[in-house]
């Protein structure tokens, strides 16, 4: 009885030492936390997305905070949130931040069943990561779209979806929050967030195919073939063609559409564009109107 009384005791004194000692350190190097954190992190929407390029919502304001100490928060930005949210940060930190133009995901691929036919057929794992890193999926083309939806898993929002005829991703630019989450699930970097634009209008390349143009022309009917002809007619020179490929900086162009009217394959692609009708032809001059013009 005494061997357990005597062992109950001396648990009991480690145990009180342990606590005093674990106190005492817990006090020393106690880290304090800057109060402005939790407070932006109330303002942030939650979603730890990683669209901001930190881990989640608490890296985000963290950063946030010690940006402002050093006097600028330019640069970080909340693509969920958007501009009204960085503005009640800018305000809670008293800070000023640029508005930043409103960013959205789109699909540079228009390979669908029709343009880009299937080749072979691929039995595995029905993932893209799966199937990029196995093959160079069922068409010829090794740089499109494997539709196998990796984009649509990866979005929180609910903003993307598979289209059943295409069998592309159609992005949804209501639910879009250009997060960036559809494009790091890409292996193939086809999704790009791009400037949403004036009245959500939009020019870009619809193609990343980099083989020369006789291939990627044989592999899909309207991959870019690298002709330059888009480059050429580009006042702005917001056109580049790199790989046999071109590309349009969004930062440069000024949406005049000439570009997609030259494009021989149709590679070049506009987005919320009006239509435009036709001019009605002009009526042709009868006999009489010749003579009635003479006199």
């Amino acid at each position: 009885m005494n061997f357990i009384l005597i062992a109950v005791i001396v648990l009991g004194a480690i145990a009180l030492v342990a606590s005093v000692v674990l106190y005492a350190v817990s006090k020393k190097f106690a880290v304090k936390e800057d109060p402005r954190i939790g407070q932006v992190l109330e303002v942030l929407p939650g979603a730890n997305c990683g669209g901001c390029g930190f881990a989640g919502c608490g890296g985000m304001a963290d950063a946030l905070v010690k940006g402002a100490d050093l006097g600028s928060i330019d640069g970080l930005t909340c693509p969920v949130g958007g501009s009204a949210v960085m503005g009640q940060v800018a305000d809670l930190l008293g800070m000023v931040v640029a508005n930043a133009d409103p960013m959205v995901a789109v699909v540079r691929c228009n390979g669908s069943c029709e343009h880009r036919p299937r080749t072979v057929v691929y039995d595995g794992m029905r993932t893209c990561q799966a199937v990029n890193s196995t093959c160079a999926g069922e068409t010829d083309c090794g740089f499109g779209c494997l539709g196998c939806g990796d984009c649509v898993a990866a979005c929180q929002f609910g903003a993307i979806s598979m289209d059943s005829e295409t069998g592309l991703p159609v992005v949804d630019e209501e639910k879009c929050t250009a997060c960036g989450a559809c494009a790091k699930a890409c292996p193939r970097r086809i999704i790009e967030l791009r400037k949403k634009g004036p009245k959500g209008r939009r020019v870009y390349v619809q193609c990343v195919n980099k083989d020369k143009g006789a291939v990627a022309k044989k592999a899909c009917a309207v991959a870019c073939i690298g002709c330059g002809k888009c480059q050429k007619v580009c006042r702005f020179e917001a056109i580049t063609v790199e790989n046999n490929v071109a590309y349009i900086d969004f930062n440069k162009c000024k949406l005049c559409t000439k570009c997609v009217d030259e494009c021989p394959t149709g590679a070049l692609v506009k987005i919320n564009f009006p239509v435009r009708t036709p001019k009605p032809d002009a009526p042709a001059a009868t006999a009489t109107d010749k003579k009635e013009a003479e006199a």
